[in-house]
């Protein structure tokens, strides 16, 4: 038997967040095995540990969607990190990805990670295709929709107003349309977001969909966070900090703190554990 755990990630309460499945112990696993049992799961991510390849690191994570392998996410990070506290380690925590080697720091049920990959920008879709995927007018985006990531891909599209963005209903033909046009990345994922005036604070509204991926819409995703936040910074050129608020339109809160500079963005957030038990196949 393989033991597992299971998180809610970027909150503080039961059945907020993002649901993550967590096994702590994988090396036993058959590598034939390890999509299945995400897809068991069924969650947005589920992320298997390992033993470092780097004595002096930490753990190694794999990283599963219900449907592929990928290099690098958020919320199996801070979930993961946590999950690493609550079993005997930190709260300083080097942990290995695809991506390569984040740093963490993980105690009280809350952690944050930094990361130094690089924005990559791979396109720029035309306006048209991504309003008619959210199912919104070109009137309802405020800036032209780019693609990019550090390390996982989406599409960025500032939106005009909180209204617009409660109002999205997607389009799962036009998401097809665009990943045969724009392969790259998790399947056409869309970001769409709006940034609140001065009186909500630093708060970035954010809302996103993978429904190509069988995500209909992610409650928090902290690589998109980090990509946004790495995507503002070279706007302006200027040291920043926001707090994304996920996951609101689908009855998952989620709070997502997000730091950049010129050498990196640190993403940080809660975790509760909410079940555990064992793989028994």
């Amino acid at each position: 038997m393989t033991r597992y755990l299971t998180y809610d990630v970027f909150t503080d309460r039961p059945f907020g967040g993002n649901p993550l499945a967590v096994v702590p112990e994988a090396a036993s696993l058959p590598e034939d095995q390890l999509q299945k049992i995400a897809r068991e799961f069924n969650y947005s991510e589920t992320v298997f540990l390992y033993p470092p390849e780097d004595s002096a690191n930490t753990a190694r994570l794999r990283i599963f969607t219900p449907t592929m392998e990928v290099p690098f996410a958020g919320h199996p990070t801070i979930g993961a990190a946590v999950a690493l506290s609550e079993l005997g380690h930190g709260p300083d925590l080097r942990l290995e990805l695809k991506v390569g080697l984040i740093t963490a720091v993980a105690e009280n049920g809350s952690a944050q990670f930094t990361a130094r990959q690089p924005l990559e920008t791979v396109a720029h879709p035309e306006p048209s295709l991504i309003a008619k995927a959210l199912g919104l007018t070109e009137t309802d985006l405020k800036t032209p929709p780019v693609m990019a990531g550090m390390g996982l891909a989406f599409t960025f599209t500032e939106l005009t107003s909180r209204e617009a963005l409660a109002r999205i209903a997607t389009d799962v033909a036009t998401f097809r349309d665009g990943h045969a046009r724009y392969p790259m990345g998790l399947d056409f994922a869309q970001v769409a977001y709006w940034r609140a005036d001065e009186t909500d604070g630093d708060t970035i509204h954010m809302r996103i969909f993978a429904p190509l991926d069988d995500i209909p819409e992610d409650p928090a995703t902290g690589s998109a966070a980090a990509a946004l936040g790495r995507l503002l910074f070279e706007a302006t050129g200027e040291d920043l900090s926001f707090v994304v608020h996920q996951g609101d339109d689908m009855g998952r809160p989620s709070r997502i703190t997000v730091s950049v500079d010129a050498a990196s963005v640190t993403i940080g957030g809660q975790a509760i554990r909410m079940m555990e038990g064992a793989l028994v196949f």
